[in-house]
């Protein structure tokens, strides 16, 4: 599949629907997906929309770390899991992201959103904003991920 690149600015409707970008409606359909996943992040505050296949194969990864004969690590698998809506697009390529989901990330009307790797991002504007790293800080990271050693 190919990667989501880029971030739309978008608006929800007092359902919560919201179209998804076309950029990325045009990845999913020609890979052939039909379902989305959605989870809230685990460590930010927004949405994350995983391609089926893309969810499928992180839900394997995880398996696969964790024994399920452990107490703590079946707990863990399992609320991984569990917090989950299983999503399809209408005609329209529109998305219904549940009110819970919304409230957990303080999604009201403005949304954001950003092509990560294999996944789809979905964040209230203003909150996005405000974790961005300082330029100074962006470039130091890069460099000591990717700099030579």
């Amino acid at each position: 599949m190919e990667r989501f690149i880029g971030n739309i600015d978008a608006k929800t409707d007092i359902k919560g629907r919201v179209f998804v970008p076309a950029t990325f409606r045009k990845i999913l359909q020609a890979a052939g997906e039909t379902h989305l996943v959605l989870r809230k992040d685990i460590f930010q505050e927004c949405l994350i929309l995983y391609p089926a296949s893309v969810w499928n194969d992180e839900l394997s990864e995880l398996r696969s770390k964790l024994n399920k004969w452990d107490e703590e690590e079946q707990q863990v698998f399992r609320q991984f899991s569990l917090e989950v809506e299983i999503l399809e697009m209408d005609a329209n390529g529109r998305i219904l992201i549940p009110k819970k989901y919304m409230q957990s990330v303080k999604i009201t009307t403005d949304v954001r959103f950003v092509g990560l790797d294999h996944t789809i991002e979905i964040w209230n504007r203003e909150i996005l904003e405000k974790t961005a790293l300082s330029p100074d800080t962006f470039k130091n990271s890069v460099k000591k991920c990717l700099g030579s050693k």
